[in-house]
């Protein structure tokens, strides 16, 4: 009797933890390779998960992307803040991979960027394959973009990208949608 109610114990208690412990979501994983070429280009901000970089930023936000000479990447990421005034940062990225789907961004200033732990993951975890729409994180789920190389896009596309982050480990509860004021 005792043994069937040790073991009754053993198995409810098994249960109930298993209730009490949130389950490890899925990780952000980035696509194997993108074609750089395509990439590149100006990007609207559709979406992003707050981020401190961000706070002033309230519309308008956008990134240019050019490739440079030593194969690294030029970025200009830009916003309109409450004041009306658009800020912009100038930064370069480090691509990580073979694939160049995972890279490195610094927007330190040139003589800094040397520094170790200064740079940003930037991890392309989805693009069409027309290169009109991405989703971009990191190894994390902390940090969160849809972009677009248009300043709108279609509720359908939206939700696709959507479900593929929450595929992906990303608690959407904060997403904040990004409004463009002028094409």
């Amino acid at each position: 009797m005792k043994v069937k109610t040790l073991l009754s114990l053993s198995v409810l208690s098994i249960s109930l933890s298993t209730l009490s412990f949130p389950t490890f979501a899925n990780t952000p994983k980035a696509v194997d390779k993108i074609d750089i070429n395509q990439y590149v280009g100006k990007w609207y901000e559709i979406a992003h998960l707050p981020m401190y970089f961000q706070r002033q930023c309230v519309s308008d936000t956008s990134a240019k992307y050019a490739i440079k000479a030593d194969n690294t990447i030029s970025v200009l990421n830009s916003c309109r803040t409450a004041s009306g005034e658009m800020k912009s940062s100038e930064g370069v990225a480090y691509p990580q991979n073979q694939g160049k789907s995972q890279l490195k961004v610094s927007f330190l200033p040139k003589g800094l960027r040397w520094l170790p732990f200064t740079k940003g993951d930037y991890w392309v975890l989805r693009v069409d394959p027309d290169y009109k729409v991405a989703l971009v994180g990191g190894p994390s789920t902390k940090y969160l973009w849809i972009l677009s190389k248009t300043p709108t896009i279609d509720e359908a596309t939206y939700q696709s990208y959507l479900q593929t982050a929450k595929q992906q480990g990303y608690d959407l509860s904060n997403l904040i949608k990004t409004t463009h004021t002028s094409p």
